[in-house]
């Protein structure tokens, strides 16, 4: 599997991304926001409505918690 990219700003939903990603055993990269990234950028790269957490894999834009669920389901993953 590609690289998985997690951005998180802290909050339960991107806890519970994390706990997803950690419990497949797989390695993946976290951002932080404010240490790795501010809003802006995280605006600009996914747009003024997204909301904690995005993920992407690999060049890949999934979404937040409920579009990489449905990912990983359709990867045959969980």
């Amino acid at each position: 599997m590609n690289t998985i990219v997690l951005y998180t700003n802290g909050g339960q939903e991107s806890d519970r991304c994390r706990d997803l990603l950690i419990s497949l055993n797989g390695e993946f990269l976290e951002y932080q926001l404010d240490e790795d990234f501010n809003d802006r950028q995280f605006r600009s790269e996914f747009g003024e409505k997204a909301e904690y957490p995005q993920v992407a894999v690999g060049y890949e834009h999934i979404g937040g918690l409920k579009e990489t669920l449905h990912y990983l389901k359709e990867q045959g993953l969980i």
